[in-house]
C-alpha cells in the first residue's frame, strides 16, 4: 500500500503552487519540530547539569542561564525559518540580508542605550551577579528576580509591585541571596538595666531560636552581640547579628525579636519608649505678684 502511495505522488503532476506551498509547509513544520527538540535538549541538559551541581547558587546560576539560552535559541530558530520560508515562495533573502546589516549599523548609532541593555544583561550574566529568584536592589528598587534576560530584569516588590529595570540601568548591584546574610538588630533597653543580664537573656533567646525546628536550618551560627551601638535619649541601643542562609534574614530576625520582646517581659526588662516630663512651677500670690520686679 505504501508503495501504490509512492507511486502515485510520482504520477501526479504538480503546479508550482502547490509545491511551493508543501514546500513551504515543510519547512514551517521541520522549524517546529527541530525548536521543540531543541528546547526539551538544552532543557534536559541543564536539569541534569543543575542536579550535579554543589551548591544551591550553582543551581540558580544554571537555571537563569537555561533560561536565557532558550530564549536566544527559539528566537534564533524563528528567523531562520522566516528566512527560508521567504527564499521559498521566491523572495530573494540576498537584499534583505544587506539590509538587515545596515539598518543594523544605523541601529546601533540610533539605539545606542537598547545595546548598552544587551551588553550589561550579558555581563550580569556571565559575572553570576543576579540569578533568578534572588533577592536584589537594582536601579533604586528592591525585590525578588522573577526573569532575567538580556535586555530588562523583572522584579517583583514585597507589596506585589511589578518593576521592570532596563539592564543598561544598572549600575550597582545589591545582592541579598548570595553565599549568607545577617539578621541585624538593634534592640533598645532602660539606662537602669544590667547590660550583662540583657546580654545573657539575647543569647539564650537565640539559642532556643536556633533549636527550634522551623529555623534550625536557617540559622548558621550563633548569636553575636557587637555591644552598645548608641546611648539614645531614652534608650541605650544594643546591636547583634545572627548568620543565615540567603534570604532568611528577614524572617529570623523577626522571629528573634518577637521571642526577645516575651523573654524581656518574662525577666522584667524594661524596654523605654519616648516620654516627656513636665515641670510646672508653683503660681506665686497675688501679693508677691505685685512685688515682682518689673523689667
Amino acid at each position: 500500500m505504501f508503495e501504490s502511495w509512492l507511486e502515485f505522488f510520482a504520477q501526479t503532476e504538480w503546479s508550482p503552487q502547490w509545491a511551493t506551498a508543501a514546500t513551504l509547509v515543510a519547512v514551517l513544520v521541520a522549524a517546529f519540530v527541530v525548536r521543540r527538540v531543541l528546547l526539551n535538549v538544552l532543557a534536559r541538559f541543564f536539569v541534569a547539569l543543575a542536579a550535579r551541581s554543589p551548591s544551591l547558587e550553582e543551581r540558580k546560576r544554571i537555571q537563569t542561564l537555561a533560561r536565557v539560552l532558550r530564549h536566544a535559541a527559539s528566537l534564533t530558530l524563528i528567523v531562520v525559518a522566516v528566512l527560508v520560508g521567504l527564499n521559498t515562495i521566491g523572495v530573494s533573502i540576498a537584499p534583505i540580508l544587506g539590509a538587515a546589516g545596515v539598518a543594523g549599523v544605523a541601529i546601533g548609532f540610533g539605539a545606542q542605550s537598547l545595546v548598552k541593555d544587551f551588553f550589561s544583561g550579558m555581563f550580569l550574566l556571565l559575572e553570576n551577579q543576579i540569578r533568578v529568584g534572588d533577592v536584589v536592589e537594582i536601579a533604586g528598587k528592591t525585590g525578588v528576580v522573577e526573569e532575567l534576560t538580556l535586555r530588562r530584569t523583572k522584579l517583583r516588590s514585597f507589596d506585589g509591585a511589578v518593576h521592570y529595570v532596563s539592564n543598561g540601568l544598572i549600575t550597582t548591584v545589591s545582592n541579598f541571596s548570595t553565599e549568607f546574610a545577617f539578621a541585624v538588630a538593634d534592640v533598645g533597653v532602660s539606662y537602669r538595666e544590667d547590660l550583662d543580664h540583657v546580654y545573657s537573656v539575647m543569647r539564650a533567646t537565640a539559642a532556643t531560636l536556633r533549636e527550634d525546628e522551623t529555623f534550625r536550618s536557617a540559622i548558621v551560627d550563633a548569636l553575636e552581640i557587637a555591644g552598645v551601638e548608641q546611648l539614645a535619649d531614652s534608650a541605650i541601643v544594643i546591636r547583634c547579628r545572627m548568620k543565615t542562609l540567603p534570604a532568611e534574614q528577614w524572617r529570623v530576625r523577626r522571629e528573634f525579636l518577637k521571642r526577645l520582646k516575651n523573654a524581656f517581659d518574662r525577666e522584667g526588662i524594661s524596654i523605654p519608649y519616648p516620654h516627656r516630663m513636665l515641670v510646672q512651677e508653683p503660681i506665686p500670690a497675688r501679693g508677691d505678684r505685685d512685688t515682682l520686679p518689673t523689667r
